[in-house]
C-alpha cells in the first residue's frame, strides 16, 4: 500500500491529503518567477509563492472560512515566519 501524504490546515487544523489544500511557500528572494510576490518587510528577504517551490510551506483548506481566519489571525504569516502580502489572499479568494 502506498504512503499517503497527509498535511494539516493552518486555520482549522484538519488533516487531509496534500491534494485537498492550497500550498503557500516562502522562498528565497534570489529566484525570479512570474508567480512570486515580494514580501514588503525590509528585514524579510523572502518571497511568497503559491502551489510549488522549495522552501518553508504551509497548507490551507480550500474553504472561505479557513481563508478568512488565516488572514484575520495571521496564521499563514506565523507559520511561514514572514509577512503575507494581501495580494496572496486576493489570489486565493479568486480561486474559490
Amino acid at each position: 500500500m502506498a504512503l499517503k501524504l497527509l498535511r494539516r490546515c493552518v486555520s482549522c487544523q484538519c488533516i487531509a491529503s496534500r491534494d485537498t489544500f492550497w500550498r503557500v511557500v516562502r522562498v528565497p528572494i534570489a529566484s525570479t518567477d512570474e508567480n512570486l510576490i515580494e514580501a514588503k518587510s525590509k528585514h524579510d528577504q523572502n518571497q511568497i509563492q503559491l502551489d510549488h517551490g522549495m522552501g518553508r510551506s504551509a497548507y490551507l483548506c480550500k474553504k472561505l472560512e479557513c481563508l478568512q481566519l488565516a488572514q484575520k489571525k495571521n496564521r499563514l504569516g506565523r507559520s511561514l515566519r514572514t509577512q503575507i502580502p494581501p495580494e496572496i489572499f486576493d489570489i486565493l479568494k479568486s480561486r474559490l
